[in-house]
């Protein structure tokens, strides 16, 4: 058994947490939203008051926040993560951040005794919530080697990838993949329909060909169904298409179709749909052929 804290109960870590519990670990949580920590506690986790209650006894902490600032700040301060967390504790950041701010967090966590990874993940909440997610880790191979008992309890593709910062800059290319997939498949549903398939049985034998993918799979249903209720919401993937296209722009290099996608999904967030899933971007292809 070991003593994990895990630190954003959202959608995303509060299965993550319950997969702990579940492997036999003590978990305890922490979330700025109270409800997400009882409903860990009702699965046989403990509460925590603040960041640093969490962190106080925890072997490994494990955050999980929407966003770099949020990272920076649990991390941070006199309630932070490094203030409070004992040296030695491997420290996983399984958010989707920018990788320099990946790399600047785990070297002032490092010089505080810390072992820190980021080891952003991919899987959406179905994966979170079957334990099966895809793991990209980045920091020094002997604290992956040290986790991966941990991290085996909520992922099964489980890879490090390299350096600190290397687990955000697979995951930003993760998002790329998975936002031009997710516009096809949307295209490809819009196009089936305007010629009156039976999209169920396209998708079926779509599925089975090389034209075959997870978002296929997993995406393909919510958007026959008009059911855009979040798994992954499009505000998040939004932000992630920043941190990539920015990204791209540092290394000198072009994302021509990310690029387009990116603005694709800025203008379904702008148009008020953030919360949705990401395969509510079927809205605004619907919305640009007339079909809404």
């Amino acid at each position: 058994m070991t003593n994990i804290a895990v630190i954003g109960l959202g959608i995303m870590g509060l299965p993550m947490a319950r997969n702990l519990v579940k492997a036999g670990h003590a978990v305890a949580g922490y979330n700025r939203s109270p409800e997400r920590i009882e409903q860990l506690v009702a699965d046989g986790g403990r509460a925590a008051t603040s960041v640093a209650d969490a962190v106080a006894d925890a072997d490994v902490i494990i955050t999980m926040v929407p966003d770099s600032p949020d990272v920076a700040a649990v991390a941070g301060g006199e309630d932070g993560i490094i203030a409070n967390a004992k040296v030695g504790a491997i420290w996983v950041d399984a958010s989707s951040i920018r990788p320099d701010v990946a790399q600047q967090v785990a070297a002032d966590a490092r010089a505080a005794g810390l072992r820190p990874l980021d080891a952003p993940v991919s899987g959406g909440e179905q994966g979170a919530v079957d334990g099966v997610l895809s793991i990209m880790v980045g920091g020094e191979a002997s604290d992956f080697e040290a986790a991966l008992p941990v991290l085996e309890a909520v992922g099964r593709t489980i890879v490090h990838v390299g350096p600190s910062g290397a687990g955000q800059t697979v995951k930003a290319a993760n998002q790329l993949i998975v936002a031009v997939n997710i516009q096809a498949l949307a295209e490809a549903i819009l196009f089936l329909e305007a010629y009156g398939v039976d999209t169920d049985a396209a998708l079926t034998v779509l599925g089975g060909g090389l034209a075959g993918s997870k978002v296929l799979d997993q995406k393909g249903r919510k958007m026959l169904d008009r059911d855009f209720a979040p798994g992954f919401r499009l505000a998040l993937h939004d932000k992630d298409l920043g941190i990539v296209t920015g990204a791209a722009r540092e290394a000198g290099i072009v994302v021509p179709l990310g690029a387009h996608v990116a603005q694709l999904v800025g203008s379904t967030v702008a148009k008020g749909d953030g919360g949705l899933d990401h395969s509510g971007l079927f809205k605004l292809t619907l919305a640009a052929a007339g079909r809404e």
